[in-house]
C-alpha cells in the first residue's frame, strides 16, 4: 500500500508493465471489490486499485464532497507515483469519478472502462435519497442505513447461486467509516451529467453492464456507448450491479480487450459499434 500527499491509498492488484489499468471501486466499498477481476486479467497487464476519498484506507482530510476533487486526488496520487497515463476503469461510483477524471485530466486518461455506471446525473428523487442517507449516517454515526445494500447491488442469479458474495460484501461495507459514506453520498448527489465527456473523449471506451443490473440498467449503458466516439458494449449475463464481483472473469476479459485496444489504437481504426457478450 502507498499513501501519498493526496491522502489516497493505492494497491498493486496485478503485475505487469506498461500503461496500468487503474481500478476505481463502487459505493460503499473499497479496492477489494476489484481483487478477483484483477487476478483474472491476462499476464502482463498491470492493475492498480485506488481507495477513493474517505473509503477504505484513504482519508478525507477535509475534502469537500465533490467527485471532481476525488478525480483530482486520484490524478495527483498516480502522478506522484510516477504514472504518466492510465486506462481508468470505474464501477458505479468509480465510473462517475472516472468520467470526472477524463474531463479534468484528458491527457492522463488514454482509455475508459465504465462498468455498471452511468454518465447522466441523478433524478431528483434519487438525489434526495442520497442526501437523506448521508444525513442519517452522519448524524447517528452508524452504517446501518447501507448494510442492506448487497441485496440491491447483486443480481437475481447471485441471490440464488452466489450466496457467498453477500457476507463478503457486508464485510467490505462494515469496514467503511460513516464520515466516508456520508461524503460519498453527497458527492454523488452533486454530480452533473457528463455524457458530453464521452462525446469528446479521444480514447477507446469499454462499457460493461450486468444483464440483471437494475440500478444502472442496459439503457444507461447503451446511452454511454452511443455517445462515445470509440466505444463497445459488453453485457455480462446473470449478473447485477456488481458484475466485476459476480463474474470477475468476464469483466476481466472486457477490460483486457480495452487495454489491448489502447495499445493498438495507433495502428488500427476505431471499434465499430458492436456488442460483446460472454
Amino acid at each position: 500500500m502507498t499513501t501519498t500527499s493526496a491522502a489516497l491509498a493505492t494497491f498493486p492488484l496485478h503485475d505487469g508493465g506498461g500503461t496500468p489499468l487503474v481500478l476505481l471501486h463502487a459505493f460503499p466499498l473499497d479496492h477489494r471489490m476489484w481483487a478477483a477481476a484483477a487476478q483474472a486479467l491476462p499476464a502482463g497487464i498491470r492493475a492498480i486499485g485506488v481507495d477513493l476519498p474517505g473509503q477504505g484506507h484513504s482519508e478525507l482530510s477535509g475534502m469537500a464532497p465533490r467527485l471532481e476533487d476525488a478525480a483530482d486526488a486520484v490524478h495527483a496520487t498516480l502522478r506522484d507515483e510516477g504514472e504518466g497515463n492510465a486506462v481508468v476503469v470505474g464501477l458505479s461510483m468509480g465510473g462517475y469519478v472516472a468520467l470526472a477524471l477524463a474531463e479534468r485530466h484528458p491527457g492522463f486518461v488514454v482509455g475508459l472502462g465504465l462498468v455498471d455506471t452511468k454518465s447522466t446525473a441523478d433524478a431528483a428523487a434519487a438525489r434526495a435519497n442520497r442526501l437523506r442517507v448521508a444525513d442519517a449516517v452522519a448524524t447517528a454515526q452508524t452504517l446501518d442505513p447501507v448494510l442492506g445494500m448487497p441485496a440491491a447491488l447483486l443480481g437475481a442469479t447471485s441471490a440464488v447461486r452466489r450466496r457467498n458474495l453477500f457476507p463478503a460484501m457486508e464485510t467490505w461495507i462494515r469496514a467503511q467509516s460513516p464520515a466516508g459514506v456520508a461524503w460519498a453520498q453527497r458527492a454523488m448527489a452533486a454530480r452533473p451529467d457528463r455524457t458530453e465527456v464521452l462525446r469528446t473523449f479521444d480514447g477507446p471506451v469499454a462499457v460493461v453492464v450486468g444483464a440483471e443490473d437494475e440500478l444502472t440498467p442496459l439503457v444507461e449503458a447503451e446511452h454511454m456507448v452511443h455517445a462515445a466516439r470509440d466505444g463497445a458494449l459488453t453485457v455480462v449475463p446473470a449478473t447485477g450491479h456488481m458484475s466485476a464481483v459476480e463474474d470477475p472473469a468476464s469483466v476481466a476479459a472486457a477490460l483486457a480487450l480495452l487495454h489491448r485496444r489502447v495499445a493498438e489504437r495507433t495502428t488500427r481504426p476505431p471499434w465499430p459499434r458492436q456488442y460483446w457478450q460472454y
